[in-house]
């Protein structure tokens, strides 16, 4: 299953609170959910004055997470005419599509908690990292999942952790953005505050300057439960 992270910022004139709307309640119906190769589909909007996050606060005003089964689905979504006619056509209406970004990664349940429910519950913690300077990728994957994830399942309130590689194509010229994400879910912001407060040392496999934060809300707009294809 590849998950995909798609990062966004309003267009010009648009506040914040009118990009979300329009992206979950137009764009994301009209549009995006249409593609008949994702199945599933999230949309993320940050918790406001939320502070005290590891490394920096993520410049985005929203986050899009997509499901899909294979890189043979993703390309067929990418040449779909609900993708080019209508989700892609429609993104200058609303977002800074030049400042766009997305990420594609492999997912790995390292604490799966509870079921997830529609509509969602909680909130989630979600950090981008990058390795540090000289560290081999494969290194980098390995501390993170083997001995990083599992400092972290040990976080007061913790209720879900997800890690995600990103996949080996971003590497194909030159390097990715970044490495990896790592998402942390919390009952609520205080709870992922305390958590926070804890957090395991990072600094031996992590570049400091290029660890993102954003605390989040997720709206279903496909799931919890896959799509039938």
């Amino acid at each position: 299953m590849i998950h995909q992270l798609i990062f966004a910022n309003p267009k010009p004139g648009w506040t914040a609170d009118q990009f979300l709307d329009y992206w979950l309640n137009v764009h994301a119906v009209k549009y995006a959910s249409k593609i008949p190769q994702i199945v599933l589909y999230k949309v993320d909007c940050p918790v406001k004055n939320a502070a005290g996050l590891p490394g920096r606060p993520l410049p985005y005003a929203g986050v899009a997470e997509i499901w899909l089964e294979n890189d043979q689905t993703q390309l067929a979504s990418l040449q779909s005419p609900e993708f080019i006619d209508g989700a892609r056509r429609d993104e200058p209406n609303w977002a800074a599509f030049w400042e766009t970004f997305a990420l594609d990664t492999d997912p790995v349940p390292v604490l799966p908690g509870p079921p997830e429910v529609r509509p969602a519950q909680g909130v989630k913690l979600l950090t981008l990292w990058k390795r540090k300077p000289g560290m081999e990728l494969g290194d980098f994957r390995t501390h993170l999942k083997a001995r990083f994830a599992q400092q972290l399942r040990d976080l007061s309130g913790l209720r879900r952790l997800l890690v995600g590689t990103v996949r080996d194509g971003f590497y194909a010229v030159g390097e990715a953005k970044f490495d990896a994400a790592t998402h942390l879910w919390f009952d609520t912001p205080e709870a992922a505050a305390s958590g926070v407060a804890e957090f395991p040392g990072h600094d031996e496999f992590a570049e400091p300057r290029y660890t993102f934060s954003l605390l989040l809300r997720e709206n279903w707009v496909i799931g919890p439960e896959l799509r039938a294809g």
